[in-house]
């Protein structure tokens, strides 16, 4: 039998941002598969090295609307770490609250997303009707319903009043009891069972040779998780459990993320109803010492790095995002090979892949709109540094 090669993407009805799926057939099975990434790069980790560190935060949030508060947090935790600065207890707390309301967004999106994908619209429909219930409460917490800008360099910007805490956890029982649903769903309905078991298979061994993270590597039954292994803020003093499964398929990563949901309702619930006193920022200078940092945080896709080098001044001299999409992407092209072509568009959105975050400001020519591109930007970056006196040939 022939092979023949079929374009998923950049643009198609299965994808929510631009990427390009290569996929090689024999009849209806995918025996090859290739990625191009790189269609939403923003040049966001170059821009922040021409704003102040407090611009930045409210760059860096733009990263990625679901994941806001994972990427600010993570940025703000490596300038703090270079400033020698130890943020107060309730700014930790507070932190921790809106990274497991953010948590909670994410999942309850992936499942309305992984349900559209699986043809059981319902899923859908009542997934996203609940995710209302945590939208609401971070609107309460911060007055904005996707990027929070809650995280500062030194704390955070918004207290959480007794009232405020009260009304968010009434907002997580209610969560709480439609995951129960949420979960007699992932694991008995038969659409789902039939569409999810057996599809886009990552053995444990393969998971962990292509440093999978995050609820992909957690449902290949690694137990990985930076909130556990590495704990920040205060979750080394929270009651926690980290969700695996072993089934290595997309069922597993549909469980690991339902029985998740329980687990940040509990911390939700153990940080509000025991909320530190004190101040929620420090007093910080508006130029950071020089120094270098790395802070890593487990954002709802896996672990988030931010790597941020200061030379003195009010603005970094780099920073450095490693999105746990990226992370991810190496995997997929394994999960796609030996599966059919209708599952593709799944074990794609089983990872829920964030674009934006792995591409990270196009840049126009003038004003005639003229999109600058990747190998361009390479060689005006390399005549750029040469004209400073870098020699290339020794690097």
């Amino acid at each position: 039998m022939g092979k023949i090669t079929v374009p998923l993407g950049p643009q198609h009805p299965a994808l929510k941002e631009p990427g390009s799926f290569t996929l090689a057939l024999e009849g209806e099975q995918v025996v090859g598969a290739s990625i191009k990434l790189g269609y939403n790069h923003r040049g966001i980790e170059k821009t922040c090295e021409q704003r102040t560190y407090t611009q930045d935060v409210y760059l860096i949030e733009r990263v990625c609307g679901i994941c806001s508060h994972s990427h600010t947090t993570a940025f703000c935790t490596a300038v703090e770490e270079i400033a020698g600065v130890d943020i107060g207890k309730r700014a930790k707390a507070i932190r921790v609250a809106v990274g497991e309301l953010e948590r909670i967004h994410s999942h309850l999106l992936w499942l309305g997303v992984a349900g559209h994908e699986i043809g059981f619209d319902t899923l859908f429909m009542y997934s996203w009707r609940d995710r209302e219930l945590v939208l609401d409460a971070l609107e309460l917490i911060s007055g904005n319903r996707v990027h929070y800008a809650v995280n500062t360099i030194g704390g955070v910007r918004r207290d959480i009043s007794a009232d405020t805490a009260r009304k968010v956890l009434a907002a997580v029982d209610k969560l709480e009891e439609r995951t129960k649903y949420y979960i007699k769903v992932a694991t008995e309905e038969v659409t789902v069972l039939a569409r999810a078991k057996g599809v886009g298979m990552l053995p444990e061994s393969v998971a962990r040779k292509l440093c999978a993270v995050g609820p992909l590597a957690r449902a290949s039954n690694v137990p990985k998780d930076v909130r556990r292994d590495d704990p920040y803020l205060i979750y080394d003093e929270l009651d926690f459990n980290v969700i695996t499964a072993n089934s290595c398929d997309v069922f597993g990563r549909l469980y690991v993320r339902v029985f998740e949901l329980l687990e940040s309702c509990k911390l939700i619930r153990q940080v509000l109803k025991a909320l530190p006193e004190g101040d929620i920022v420090a007093k910080m200078s508006r130029k950071i010492p020089a120094g270098e940092a790395v802070a890593r945080y487990e954002a709802p896709r896996g672990e988030d790095i931010h790597y941020v080098k200061s030379n003195g001044t009010e603005m970094p001299d780099r920073v450095k995002v490693r999105a746990p999409t990226m992370s991810n992407f190496a995997a997929v092209s394994y999960m796609l090979e030996g599966g059919f072509l209708a599952d593709a568009p799944l074990v794609i959105a089983a990872i829920d892949p964030c674009f934006s975050c792995t591409d990270r400001a196009t840049l126009l020519r003038g004003n005639s709109g003229e999109v600058v591109d990747l190998e361009e930007l390479r060689r005006m970056g390399i005549e750029h540094y040469r004209a400073k006196g870098v020699d290339f040939s020794k690097l």
